[in-house]
């Protein structure tokens, strides 16, 4: 049996981090937030062969999946979006014409396991507090650690470049935000009230390029063009997320 050294264990956690994190520092596609359009983008970007790193401000993945409907861990899932549950091998459930049932925390497992699989640079606990902009074309993200951010502590950040970046950070659309605030572009018009019907068709239709080198994804689509939300179905996430990949996969 091997023997235990506490300093083997540490040595090992940070050379394989800082190895991941130095291999993570050009990219072709960056995505902020991971939650399911996020995902869904790396999966299909990855299918691709696109290098893809994601970042993810908080401890675990998921966005408002892994909550479900108001702490339900269940989410419905149209007839249009079912292939791709297929495609994930994940099990789900008819609940009545048109509506599907499936566990949040499933979808979520398939899509990091077979993301992770496939090769996704992923990097929790850090947030993106900046962009990087050069010839009116955003080329990178500027990263923190997210304790250092949350603590307000003065400690100068890193970056990470990207050929396409990708705001999926949701309701807030915070890259937008960034780029809105330091281009004096006028790119977000507000989240709307919820509709659910009319939020699912725009949030795919609406997924694209918002600025040079900015793409946005999931609920952060809905916030830049001002559609309504949607609530706890999640079809038109992860087909947004893999209509943002068919795009970026269209403009290399």
């Amino acid at each position: 049996m091997t023997y235990i050294d506490e300093i083997n264990v540490s040595s090992a956690i940070i050379e394989t981090y800082m190895n991941e994190m130095k291999d993570a520092l050009v990219n072709e596609a960056v995505i902020v937030g991971g939650g399911p359009s996020g995902l869904a983008a790396a999966y299909y970007l990855l299918k691709e062969g696109v290098s893809v790193t994601l970042i993810e401000k908080a401890l675990r993945p998921g966005g408002g999946l892994a909550g479900g409907g108001m702490m339900f861990n269940v989410v419905v899932v149209q007839e249009s979006a079912i292939e791709i549950l297929k495609e994930l091998e994940v099990p789900f459930k008819k609940f009545k014409e048109g509506y599907f049932t499936t566990s949040s925390m499933a979808l979520l497992g398939a899509l990091l396991f077979k993301n992770m699989k496939m090769g996704l640079k992923y990097f929790n606990l850090i947030t993106v507090e900046d962009v990087m902009i050069k010839q009116d074309r955003v080329v990178g993200a500027v990263i923190n650690w997210s304790s250092v951010f949350m603590a307000e502590l003065h400690v100068d950040p890193l970056v990470i470049s990207s050929k396409y970046l990708v705001d999926a950070t949701g309701h807030d659309a915070e890259i937008v935000h960034m780029v809105q605030k330091k281009t004096k572009h006028s790119l977000i018009k507000g989240e709307g009230p919820m509709n659910a019907d009319e939020a699912e068709k725009l949030v795919v239709s609406g997924t694209g390029e918002v600025f040079p080198g900015l793409y946005a994804a999931g609920m952060s689509v809905n916030a830049v063009h001002g559609y309504p939300r949607m609530g706890p179905i999640f079809g038109g996430m992860l087909l947004s997320g893999k209509r943002l990949a068919s795009l970026i996969i269209k403009d290399k």
